[in-house]
């Protein structure tokens, strides 16, 4: 069995899309779906319940945690407590799913030894220029295109969930799970999902923030996981040919970096960019 666990905090206006790609998932194996509604102040819960009789007919189980306690780890902890699958896939609320992803990522998984897989990232369309020029860059930087990195959906089997107990408290989970796993027991499958970025610069620089904070901590809480870091160096040759290809986008995507490293060591909301 596969189980799809969502956790969701005011996701509203996402989760629909959400759900919607994954009843339409193509894939002929038992699934479950676990939405960890947590804290939501919105109609999350209440959109979600209006799936399960869906999930109901096409001989799939879903069920939605209503969780009074915040936080993300929280609600993947409760996820996990709830589900039974032999395979298990983390979803963001607001990622949509391309039809063949959760088969591809099933075939990738059933395999005897640890498993981590995720699918191609594909930035979903952005409203304003210039989150739209950024992505351009942030897509075809070396991380982005030579790993997998596994942001908003990723999925392990049941080897690869004995690799850690329970999520702990911290920014980056997909950062703290991707580490626990070699390059070699990571798979990337060609089936892509919508990923939203956050609209504007100040938001933007926000969000990046955010990822180098999540990163910084796990490096610090957990030393020995960085030995299974591969993120390529964004070599200079490279930088000129995105420069050149793109010197609006990279000229974004530069500034963005410079802001957060300008902003480094300040508080504030830094933690959602929407």
């Amino acid at each position: 069995m596969i189980s799809v666990i969502i956790p969701a905090n005011n996701e509203a206006a996402y989760i629909g899309p959400c759900l919607d790609a994954l009843l339409a998932q193509s894939t002929d194996r038992e699934v479950e779906i676990i939405v960890a509604a947590n804290a939501c102040a919105d109609e999350t819960v209440a959109l979600s319940r209006a799936y399960v009789d869906r999930a109901r007919a096409r001989g799939w189980y879903m069920q939605v945690l209503d969780l009074p306690q915040g936080g993300k780890p929280n609600a993947l902890n409760r996820g996990d407590d709830a589900a039974s699958g032999d395979m298990r896939v983390y979803l963001d609320a607001d990622v949509v799913m391309e039809p063949d992803l959760l088969a591809q990522l099933a075939e990738a998984l059933d395999r005897p030894g640890p498993v981590y897989a995720s699918g191609r990232l594909l930035v979903a369309p952005a409203r304003s220029w210039v989150t739209r020029a950024y992505a351009r860059i942030w897509t075809r930087v070396p991380f982005m295109t030579d790993c997998v990195p596994g942001a908003g959906l990723f999925a392990v089997n049941r080897k690869g969930r004995a690799r850690w107990g329970e999520f702990p408290q911290i920014i980056s989970d997909d950062t703290f799970v991707r580490l626990n796993f070699t390059p070699a027991e990571r798979i990337g499958v060609e089936a892509g999902y919508l990923w939203p970025m956050v609209e504007g610069f100040d938001a933007l620089v926000r969000v990046r923030r955010r990822q180098d904070i999540g990163v910084s901590e796990v490096a610090e809480l957990y030393p020995d996981l960085m030995g299974n870091e591969d993120k390529p160096k964004f070599g200079l040759a490279r930088a000129l040919n995105l420069a050149l290809c793109d010197p609006v986008g990279f000229m974004i995507y530069v500034g963005v970096a410079l802001a957060v490293r300008r902003s480094r060591g300040k508080t504030g909301d830094w933690s959602r960019g929407r």
